[in-house]
């Protein structure tokens, strides 16, 4: 694919954007390769912390006397006016401002359900970054985007939407998935020399772990049980993992592989001998679903990045034996291999998402989504009635709930994890239960409306 070609558009188009969320990890890369694109304006940045904005605008070498903070709809238009970027810590400022497209990375869904309506109801465009609320609402934005000929869609860069590109790719080409997953955020990084393990800075002796370096190919699921109850001190779960397969399970019509997700504790080379069905040596008891890997690797080897893979049917022998010989991923038996993109550069790569929402009137993600797993909440303990469940820390957790994907037909009654946030309980839940709708506090927000209209 040519790119040049395909948005060469650009040479005669300015594209105007705003960002919410602006000061956190994701709206700085964003703005560092914006810097770098002559036909990006940014119009707008929305962020509660203004003084982060300013001191990240500065930090990215932008002009300072280029922006403005803003206070009022009626500053905010001025400067706009004067061809200067506004700076607002409330989002209802966007409204009076002219934009093409509002890239939407707050991560608090309530807030960033009602950016989006605002948006798509007088035909801006919406990438949604925040993956939190396209989990819940994310087909029922689609549906109000098509009502007024505006775009909604994931945005490139970050695995959600990676994944789902490469699920069409592969689907146009007329390959056959058998699965689609991601690594987990982090790493599994092993010393051979010293037997210590280091993930996220925490280092753990697990000499062990050499005696299964390898899969037993007569029985890889005790391998990987046995990998993971050496590792059982380290967290091998993420709750913004469930989060980014319940976008990617609606978007391609694909089911979780099982509600905790396998997280396998596996190489790189083994993917497309785990990730295949259990009658044939791997972990799946069924196809044409979602999941999550560990990433197990040495320290002198390469990281996956947090990337994104398929497990495709290799459907001629001959052709994919051709291929494993030029170093691709093919199971042992031969019959499925793995491809997969081993990186997310999160906004580096998100202009192609901006460019084809304005310039094509094309969804970079989806171009439909509907409902086909559910991001639930389970309670870790007993939970009383009149508990808040405060949603808090840099992976929006809920203390003493943790995540589970289920497949629609499964979560009937069932709360979706992210109308959870900040609720409080009109009912005791049992540990060891999901949590019900039933049980929360529910007012008539936005996003309790898009639940309930698309549920």
């Amino acid at each position: 694919m040519n790119y040049e070609l395909l948005f060469d558009a650009l040479k005669d188009r300015r594209i105007r954007i705003a960002i919410t969320g602006a000061s956190g990890g994701f709206g700085r890369s964003l703005l560092a390769q914006c810097r770098e694109i002559a036909a990006i304006d940014i119009v707008a940045l929305c962020d509660i912390n203004t003084d982060g904005t300013r001191e990240l605008l500065r930090s990215l070498s932008y002009r300072q006397d280029n922006s403005r903070l803003c206070q009022t709809a009626e500053q905010a238009a001025a400067a706009q006016q004067a061809g200067d970027t506004v700076i607002i810590s409330d989002y209802r400022l966007l409204d009076g401002l002219a934009f093409d497209m509002v890239v939407e990375a707050t991560g608090k869904p309530e807030i960033s359900v009602a950016i989006a309506v605002a948006a798509l109801k007088r035909g801006v465009h919406v990438g949604m970054v925040s993956k939190e609320t396209d989990s819940v609402a994310g087909p029922w934005l689609n549906q109000l985007a098509i009502r007024h000929n505006a775009v909604y869609t994931t945005v490139d860069g970050d695995q959600p939407s990676n994944l789902i590109g490469l699920v069409t790719w592969a689907r146009v080409l007329g390959l056959d998935i058998i699965a689609a997953g991601k690594s987990s955020e982090y790493d599994y990084v092993y010393s051979q020399e010293t037997g210590k393990l280091t993930y996220t800075g925490t280092e753990v002796e697990v000499p062990e772990l050499a005696g299964l370096w390898h899969l037993d190919a007569a029985d890889i699921a005790t391998t990987l049980r046995r990998r993971s109850a050496l590792l059982s001190m380290l967290p091998q779960s993420a709750t913004p993992d469930y989060c980014e397969m319940n976008v990617v399970a609606n978007s391609i019509g694909f089911v979780p592989a099982c509600p905790t997700l396998n997280y396998p504790v596996c190489h790189i080379r083994e993917l497309a001998d785990v990730f295949i069905p259990a009658a044939e040596g791997g972990i799946l008891t069924q196809t044409g679903v979602v999941d999550v890997f560990n990433c197990l690797r040495r320290d002198d080897e390469v990281s996956f990045g947090g990337g994104v893979f398929i497990i495709v049917r290799c459907k001629d022998a001959e052709t994919w034996q051709m291929l494993a010989e030029k170093g691709h991923i093919v199971s042992k038996n031969g019959r499925y291999a793995c491809l997969y993109l081993p990186y997310h550069i999160m906004g580096v790569e998100s202009p192609h998402s901006l460019f084809s929402a304005v310039l094509h009137r094309r969804a970079s993600g989806a171009r439909d989504q509907q409902i086909h797993a559910v991001m639930a909440g389970y309670a870790e303990r007993p939970l009383n009635k009149g508990e808040t469940l405060t949603m808090g820390g840099h992976h929006h957790t809920i203390a003493d709930v943790s995540a589970r994907l289920l497949a629609k037909s499964d979560a009937a009654g069932v709360a979706p994890f992210y109308l959870l946030a900040n609720k409080t309980l009109t009912a005791d839940v049992a540990a060891g239960q999901l949590i019900p709708l039933e049980a929360l506090e529910l007012d008539d927000s936005i996003l309790h409306q898009a639940w309930q209209e698309m549920s």
